[in-house]
């Protein structure tokens, strides 16, 4: 650790955007929370001169090195550099690129940014991203026909995240809140129910989780919007509605938004393709 206020400093060195080992650094540092970090990231790093003054600079701070770096002789350059100033340093891609090498016979590309190229796959995530906030709180019904999944629920059954995290799977997703005796859209009706999931929760999580949003803007906590009678009401109306649809219902209560994305997948035979390579057009 260094001298200087105790500060640990890590380096991020990369010869593309630095992603990949940035989020190591950042999950590591998250296990020490007493700890206090220094974080410098040196991304597009695709030359000599660039890389021994980015490893210079983390000599100076006794730094630990988290590298991504492709380009083989720029490789070899940081290796060297650390071993001879005696520089914690971790390759994060290089062990497990080597061993499919290994088992598969097939030569790595060795292209730099790779995970980050803008293929088709690429373009069909932002679409669904755009899809999800185009069409989140049903703000128009008839992108109910175009979905791949329909979530349905009261108001704080996490429909909104949970749009934008299923989009970020290259899926697209609209939403509806339900209130009863309000109009539901007959565009619903015309889903097929398999693309249909309806969210519910447990009244007294439901009826906290309203109070701390009423607390959190500066309002009364005990309104309306946080009566345990209204909600109950809200609750079964909303299970009416799925009971009629036949859709798949889930109870949000105890479960986080990865959680309830991955049931959603499950219960709808949805494939994950956010890591999905696809080839250029």
């Amino acid at each position: 650790m260094n001298d200087e206020n105790n500060i640990l400093t890590i380096f991020v060195i990369s010869d593309s955007a630095g992603e990949t080992a940035t989020k190591l650094a950042q999950a590591t540092m998250a296990q020490f929370p007493t700890v206090e970090f220094n974080l410098y990231r040196k991304t597009f790093v695709n030359d000599k001169e660039s890389l021994i003054k980015a490893l210079t600079d983390a000599k100076k701070h006794d730094a630990m090195i988290l590298f991504t770096m492709i380009n083989e002789d720029l490789l070899a350059l940081l290796q060297n550099f650390c071993a001879e100033s005696d520089l914690y340093s971790f390759d994060v891609l290089s062990s497990t690129i080597n061993e499919i090498e290994a088992r598969s016979g097939i030569k790595p590309s060795r292209e730099q940014g790779a995970l980050h190229h803008l293929n088709k796959n690429y373009f069909k995530r932002i679409k669904a991203m755009e899809f999800a906030v185009k069409y989140d709180d049903g703000k128009d019904p008839r992108g109910f026909l175009e979905a791949d999944v329909v979530l349905l629920g009261v108001s704080r059954t996490s429909k909104t995240p949970l749009s934008l995290f299923l989009a970020n799977k290259n899926l697209k997703v609209a939403n509806l809140p339900l209130v009863p005796q309000a109009h539901i859209p007959k565009q619903l009706w015309e889903v097929d129910p398999k693309k249909i999931v309806g969210l519910t929760n447990d009244p007294d999580v439901l009826n906290s989780i309203r109070k701390e949003r009423m607390r959190a803007y500066g309002l009364n906590p005990d309104t309306a919007y946080s009566d345990i009678d209204k909600i109950r009401a809200e609750l079964e109306f909303a299970g009416d509605l799925y009971e009629k649809l036949g859709c798949v219902v889930i109870n949000v209560a105890s479960l986080s938004i990865e959680e309830t994305a991955s049931m959603i997948m499950n219960a709808l035979n949805l494939e994950d393709h956010s890591y999905y390579a696809t080839e250029e057009e």
